[in-house]
């Protein structure tokens, strides 16, 4: 990574909060300080990053911001708020960045996060516009990991920015008798940014890391600013847990290692022990939630010495649990995972079969039920089954996997 991919990594995200707060538009904060970061291009000879850059980058992209009002027949309001806080002690050439302090900048990005997040907009249009305004990913980045072309991206992005304005989103973070519901569309925004990449949906790579590092990131920003909240402390340690495992998710050959194989030894240990005290804090509270239902799970294959004695009996209890606070079928495929250790074969495979309805065009539930038929010696349907989960599996390494285990 350059220096100056460096910088927007480290830089972007935070001056277009700071930039979106100021004009109330996400859309056109996050075009200026692109419009900046081009300049910037052009400018810093041979990547070379000036002194306070993060004043210049600011700087510059008020100003973009600027022309593109001055451009547009609607952003005379905009602009007057701009210039506004340009006169007011704004910044300069010399680096020093207008606004507030880090504390405001902070509660400005939780706003951003939020507005980005809004009810208003589709699932797909929240975690498309969280990647670009808030994690600072660019458009083509994000076409990229989901698999559209970078034109069809762009018009995704900006029926989302047309949508917030025409909701009035706010980008300050909502009132207390508002910030459940919307914590949990922010939550959940985050956990599937992590889930791609973690493990990602298609494409050619198994993973991507900088997705799963950004949620994480996003998580940790959350947990700052609002340290009390139980579900965000358990995210953040189920985050944590998994990534505890990364470095032995995959081998040498970029192929996928199933936890039972993996080496523990290789495990993250610094990271484990964080997320471990997370959930005691979060627990402590007494408002258990589906994050930190899944962090004890996550916690319990980590704290077990080997597969073997993983304490299946104790994660079947937890996706009771689950299932009472968040009912649905995968959560219930996954109990019967335990199922299989705990009861055996068959009772895990009596558990799954009402569930084929709903779950045929999932993988998961068709790979299980292939490892369960061939526990139970019924080979041909097997292979059938675990057939089935390789026509649906779009992740590379998922598929390497299915067909290494139908060539035995």
């Amino acid at each position: 990574m350059t220096p100056l991919e460096q910088v927007y990594r480290q830089e972007a995200a935070r001056i277009t909060a700071a930039l979106a707060a100021r004009i109330g538009d996400v859309g056109l904060a996050a075009d200026a300080v692109q419009d900046a970061f081009i300049e910037a291009i052009e400018h810093w000879r041979d990547g070379e990053v000036p002194p306070n850059y993060g004043g210049w980058l600011a700087t510059t992209a008020r100003r973009k911001a600027i022309d593109r009002l001055r451009r547009a027949r609607a952003g005379q309001q905009k602009l007057a708020l701009l210039a506004a806080t340009m006169t007011d002690g704004g910044g300069g050439e010399d680096g020093s960045e207008a606004g507030a302090g880090t504390a405001d900048t902070d509660d400005e990005l939780l706003g951003m996060i939020f507005a980005c997040c809004h009810p208003a907009l589709p699932r797909e249009s929240q975690i498309a516009l969280t990647l670009r305004a808030v994690c600072g990913l660019t458009t083509a980045e994000i076409a990229a990991a989901f698999l559209v072309a970078e034109p069809a991206m762009t018009q995704r992005l900006l029926r989302a920015r047309k949508a917030l304005r025409a909701a009035h989103a706010d980008l300050r973070v909502p009132d207390p008798d508002e910030l459940a519901s919307r914590l949990a569309e922010v939550l959940a925004v985050i956990y599937l940014v992590f889930n791609e990449g973690y493990l990602a949906s298609a494409g050619r790579q198994p993973a991507r890391r900088d997705l799963a590092a950004q949620a994480v990131t996003l998580t940790r920003l959350l947990h700052r600013l609002m340290p009390r909240e139980p579900e965000v402390l358990g995210l953040l340690a189920l985050l944590l847990l998994h990534e505890s495992r990364a470095a032995t998710r995959f081998d040498g050959w970029g192929r996928l290692v199933r936890l039972a194989d993996q080496d523990r030894a290789r495990w993250d240990g610094a990271l484990i022990t964080e997320a471990t005290r997370l959930l005691d804090r979060a627990l402590a509270l007494r408002a258990p939630g589906p994050y930190q239902v899944q962090a004890a799970i996550a916690a319990l294959h980590a704290e077990a010495p080997g597969f073997e004695q993983t304490d299946w009996a104790q994660i079947r209890l937890l996706y009771d649990r689950l299932q009472a606070l968040t009912p649905s079928p995968v959560v219930l495929l996954n109990r019967a995972v335990a199922t299989r250790y705990v009861v055996g074969h068959q009772a895990a495979l009596a558990e799954i079969m009402p569930l084929a309805s709903e779950l045929d065009g999932y993988r998961l539930f068709h790979a299980l039920r292939a490892g369960l038929l061939a526990g139970l010696g019924r080979d041909d349907e097997a292979r059938a089954a675990r057939e089935r989960a390789l026509a649906l599996a779009g992740n590379p390494a998922e598929r390497e996997l299915l067909a290494r285990q139908l060539s035995f």
